[in-house]
């Protein structure tokens, strides 16, 4: 195996992590993994402005993790990799059950 493999998969996985540290990403990835949509859609499923929406589907576009679809004068979003759609069905299915010390701390929202 190679030495870059491992720098590879933990650029993968802090590119999904910081994917996965805002809501709205969030929201952005799990309704995009039941099938494409313009951002206007989105915006209004996700209940935030067009602008916020923009913003997002730029940074998550920037990680790689969705891709646009030209469709005339728009953009239809979709997953940009099949195994990003079941990883994150996987990852749905992870009950976390935080420790007393998770609360404790001040940065703390649980």
């Amino acid at each position: 195996m190679s030495t870059l493999a491992p720098v590879s998969h933990a650029a993968t996985l802090a590119r999904i992590g910081h994917a996965l540290s805002d809501a709205t990403r969030v929201g952005i990835l799990l309704a995009l993994r039941e099938k494409p949509a313009f951002p206007s859609d989105l915006a209004d499923e996700l209940n935030v402005s067009r602008q916020v929406m923009s913003n997002q589907l730029a940074c998550l576009r920037g990680c790689g993790l969705v891709e646009a679809e030209p469709e005339g004068r728009r953009s239809r979003y979709r997953i940009g990799n099949e195994h990003l759609a079941a990883a994150l069905d996987e990852l749905a299915k992870v009950a976390l059950h935080p420790s007393r010390d998770c609360c404790e701390g001040p940065a703390c929202t649980c």
